[in-house]
């Protein structure tokens, strides 16, 4: 296929690939990747663009993931679901609904492939349960000399215990198997609250909720809280008329208007985010999950996304706002707070503890860098870990000490990848050159 650049949703990030593949199938796809080590290219495969780093980056081949696309089985008696990477959690959702099922958790947005969205670490948030890729029960993975790997608990486990979250660094993942379970009802329950009352109340919150997050709009005092809790029903969704006004009208284009205001005059973004906090009610309804937990994104922005110690979440939240109290910063989206369950994938942002997320964004197009520094030196103080596919500074020696499992990873990479064939510039940065 004829190479043509390559942008991410953001428009941060971009690259050139000297080739691009769209394999149909686990057979085509080994075959262009031992095509490409042949002919020494490195390779790496692309979801649907949405991570805010350059993970997906390559001027040698980029994999693309549009062929890969089928859902292979759905079994209800075995929970479980298995489709190819290239199939968006969209198309996911929508299939599991139609058969009765649904993933137990999942992120706020599915435009996601599945490959992507796991293999960058993709979270909702969680009491109880975890990323998606902590639902992964077996994945195929094609590796750097073109074999496929069949991994699970059962079958290539070191594989399999490491590369739920591969970061595109042990080979290019084509298909994944996730459990799922019987398609149950959520009732969301949205209402404002003061920052302080959150913070007081967060680990009450955390704990009382099966899915419990929030927004805190720099510049006020003010929260938008939203708790998930599983329902017998019935179902009651959110009106037609009100859904558009909340989540499309505000939400997203009177929305899109304030932040474009604000990057040409950030003198009014407190004033806006004054209005901002205020301009959404409470709200109740209860609907199947992904149409609770999802939402549409249609404002573009750079994030970047910090997991720390679930006991650290308060502290580092209540040192943010000083911060940005303190500066002559601007900011003109929400700062969102969500947490996760330990689990036990690698280099999982939750590996081995409890962990809360501190998400912050910029409209695309705004200056960023004096923001994101500021707290990114607060949650490295805290122990922070990045999310892998969104914006942040730290490599190698930094995250080495900040997972345990770090180099089980980089030893199983240098077994799997010897020569380096996934690598990139991300890569390198993050887990290391090659010794």
């Amino acid at each position: 296929m004829r190479a043509r650049e390559w942008r991410n949703w953001a428009g941060n990030v971009s690259a050139r690939p000297g080739r691009v593949a769209a394999p149909a199938s686990v057979d085509e796809l080994a075959a262009v990747v031992r095509k490409a080590a042949a002919d020494g290219l490195r390779v790496k495969a692309v979801g649907s663009g949405h991570s805010f780093t350059a993970a997906a980056a390559t001027d040698g081949l980029l994999v693309r993931p549009e062929a890969l696309s089928a859902i292979r089985s759905i079994d209800p008696e075995a929970g479980t679901v298995t489709v190819e990477a290239g199939v968006q959690l969209r198309q996911l959702n929508a299939a599991l609904a139609a058969a009765g099922l649904s993933l137990r958790n999942m992120g706020d947005i599915m435009e996601q492939t599945v490959a992507g969205a796991t293999s960058t670490g993709t979270h909702g948030t969680g009491r109880d349960s975890g990323s998606i890729a902590a639902q992964i029960t077996a994945l195929e993975l094609v590796t750097a000399d073109g074999s496929v790997l069949d991994c699970s608990a059962d079958r290539n486990p070191e594989v399999f215990a490491a590369a739920r979250i591969g970061l595109g660094a042990l080979g290019v993942v084509s298909a994944l198997t996730f459990a799922v379970e019987p398609l149950f009802l959520l009732t969301a329950r949205e209402e404002p609250m003061s920052f302080d009352r959150v913070t007081a109340e967060f680990d009450r919150l955390v704990a009382d909720n099966e899915h419990f997050e929030f927004y805190w709009f720099p510049h006020t005092e003010g929260c938008t809280t939203k708790r998930n809790n599983r329902s017998a029903g019935p179902a009651a969704p959110v009106p037609a008329l009100r859904g558009w006004i909340d989540d499309e009208l505000l939400s997203n284009g009177v929305f899109q208007a304030a932040c474009a205001l604000g990057r040409v005059a950030p003198a009014a973004i407190p004033g806006i985010a004054r209005i901002s906090s205020r301009a959404l009610s409470a709200r109740t309804y209860t609907d199947i999950p992904y149409k609770v937990f999802t939402s549409p994104r249609r404002v573009r922005f750079v994030e970047m996304e910090y997991a720390v110690p679930r006991e650290a979440a308060v502290p580092v939240l209540r040192e943010l706002k000083s911060m940005v109290e303190r500066s002559d910063l601007r900011i003109s989206f929400p700062v969102e707070v969500r947490v996760a369950p330990a689990d036990d994938i690698a280099l999982s942002t939750a590996s081995g503890r409890d962990s809360a997320y501190v998400a912050v964004h910029m409209y695309r197009g705004s200056r960023y860098q004096e923001y994101f520094t500021a707290v990114e030196r607060i949650m490295v103080a805290a122990g922070g870990r990045p999310h892998w596919g969104k914006m942040h500074t730290r490599d190698a020696e930094y995250l080495r000490s900040a997972y345990p499992r770090f180099e089980e990873f980089t030893a199983l990479r240098d077994r799997l990848d010897p020569e380096r064939l996934f690598e990139n510039d991300y890569l390198r940065r993050v887990l290391g050159a090659r010794t």
